[in-house]
């Protein structure tokens, strides 16, 4: 999956330092950043942060889905999850607790809503 993006590296920063991904790989040429990343134990599935190079592109970052979210993330405890986010400024909304699952959803640094998914075993 491709996320446009207006700075490869602070959209990194956020993706690895407060999400947890890593980098899978990282190449510049003839200036241009590829830069993929994803989750541990999943490889090579996960994204590519692409700079936004047209004013096209550039109009599309933080809303490349329409307002709808860009991922799932699912997580073995959703209200650790939160906590963890709200510790590094991320805004959290939407906490549900149903009978077999528990959600949230938050952005990332460039307002792409993300969710976060807890099943219950």
């Amino acid at each position: 999956m491709v996320v446009l993006v207006e700075d490869p590296e602070a959209a990194l920063a956020f993706y690895r330092d407060v999400l947890g991904f890593a980098v899978l790989h990282d190449e510049t040429t003839d200036g241009y950043r590829y830069l993929h990343i994803g989750l541990p134990g999943q490889a090579p599935t996960g994204l590519w942060l692409m700079p936004a190079t047209t004013d096209q592109e550039r109009d599309l970052i933080g809303r490349q889905c329409g307002g709808q979210p860009l991922l799932v993330l699912y997580t073995a405890d959703a209200q650790q999850t939160a906590e963890h986010l709200r510790a590094h400024g991320v805004r959290v909304w939407d906490e549900r607790k149903e009978v077999d699952s528990r959600s949230l959803h938050f952005e990332d640094l460039y307002g792409n809503v993300i969710v976060a998914a807890q099943l219950s075993t």
